[in-house]
């Protein structure tokens, strides 16, 4: 499938990002090589638990102004929507601190929703074509999103992010409790306002998905290695191969793309970046029966409720452990009473084998900005990794902004706010 000049282009990691990259860059008439120990699309992936959301609205990052008031809850409270393990503490203060300081003042979380704004506009739109582009159609819906309150004052005390969604060109319908029960009968009446993002879009089964996009780069002419990469080879400034368990795979361009596994890769030519795994849980409830007609945020749950091809799916928590932690399978069993309590229509004693637990590592950059760009040392090197809760809406894009920087073509969006070099 190469063309005449093009490059051989190794990829690290086969997620959504991976894999997106990986076609754009066959289109452009690269040979490319991804490399993965795991399936795509697997348990093992970051996107396969995701929530399913496209929401191009999610521009806010994840820490705001006085959040730090709140950094002894996260730590006293392990089963919070937002912890942090006591043990993990020491090594997780840098990061937390660079977190907090990026939602320090109101112009700071603009200034990044700003640059969010430009990465996620349109996503559902990106999605839906390539989509149909890869026989995946049936996987992804643009019907708008909701987030649900339990009253107009709870949403009005979300007014600082909600302001500044509007004035970075988000807009939105307002439902009374009445025109939200028509769209959502079965949810419970403890719901009284809500707000629909109409732009928004959603994949019905994020791993699905993903495992098919990577056939589809197959039938364009990428090439799988199944194998760890543990770092990169460059000779005078120049990529000579990427080096893993097995051996090393000669290329003259890296992508590297490994998510939540991408400090090391980075760590191996001089860039030590600041990434850490929010790690995250859900729960299906298989044949559910019930459940929302749009996938819903709800504001006192802090999770998002979303029916998908294999049952009812109730996914958030952020969990400060580093990648190698055992699971805290409590944090899921939260998940399944807040869709319980949710959804009246489900039996208060679900039988355990209708249910699934899972738990994945979203690869989160202090800022809430992904690192999308040159390494410091070689232009031949790509990062695109770091998308924390934004992996899956973002990744349509990231991978057309990932060949234009291996062709070294003028980027579609502004990539300054994602240079990796922002760090070093």
């Amino acid at each position: 499938m190469s063309a005449a000049g093009g490059r051989h282009v190794a990829i690290i990691g086969a997620g959504a990002i991976g894999v997106i990259s990986a076609i754009e860059l066959l289109r452009d008439g690269h040979r490319v090589t991804i490399i993965d120990p795991g399936t795509p699309g697997g348990e093992q992936a970051a996107s396969y638990g995701n929530a399913g959301w496209l929401s191009s609205h999610s521009v806010i990052p994840p820490a705001e102004p006085g959040v730090w008031k709140k950094l002894p809850k996260f730590l006293m409270d392990p089963l919070g929507p937002l912890a942090i393990r006591w043990s993990y503490l020491p090594r997780a203060l840098p990061w937390l601190a660079r977190y907090l300081w990026s939602g320090w003042t109101e112009a700071k979380v603009e200034e990044t929703a700003r640059a969010l704004r430009n990465l996620l506009r349109d996503a559902p739109l990106l999605h839906k074509a390539l989509a149909a582009e890869a026989g995946l159609s049936a996987l992804i819906e643009h019907q708008g999103l909701m987030h649900i309150y339990p009253s107009r004052a709870d949403f009005e005390a979300d007014k600082l992010a909600w302001g500044i969604r509007k004035r970075v060109g988000i807009e939105w319908l307002e439902l009374s409790e009445d025109e939200m029960r028509q769209r959502e009968p079965e949810l419970h009446r403890r719901y009284k306002f809500g707000v629909l993002v109409e732009e928004a879009g959603r994949c019905r089964d994020p791993g699905a998905y993903v495992a098919g996009l990577a056939r589809y780069a197959g039938e364009l002419g990428a090439a799988f290695v199944s194998a760890r990469a543990t770092g990169l080879k460059l000779e005078g400034g120049r990529v000579k191969a990427v080096v893993t368990g097995d051996g090393e795979i000669a290329c003259d361009a890296v992508v590297v793309a490994a998510g939540a596994r991408s400090k090391p890769l980075c760590a191996s030519i001089g860039d030590r970046l600041p990434l850490e795994t929010e790690r995250g849980y859900h729960v299906m409830i298989e044949d559910a029966g019930t459940g929302p007609r749009t996938p819903v945020m709800a504001s006192d749950t802090k999770m998002v409720a979303s029916r998908m091809n294999k049952g009812l799916r109730g996914a958030g928590q952020v969990e400060i452990a580093g990648l190698d932690a055992a699971p805290d399978w409590r944090r899921a069993d939260i998940l399944r009473d807040h869709l319980i309590s949710m959804f009246p229509n489900l039996p208060k004693d679900l039988p355990p084998e209708k249910i699934r637990v899972w738990l994945g590592h979203r690869p989160s950059m202090p800022d809430g900005r992904p690192c999308i760009g040159h390494a410091r040392a070689s232009r031949d090197v790509v990062y695109a990794f770091g998308h924390g809760h934004v992996g899956l809406v973002s990744s349509a894009r990231t991978g057309r902004l990932v060949a234009q920087l291996i062709a070294a073509r003028e980027p579609e969006i502004p990539l300054g706010a994602f240079d990796p070099k922002r760090f070093l």
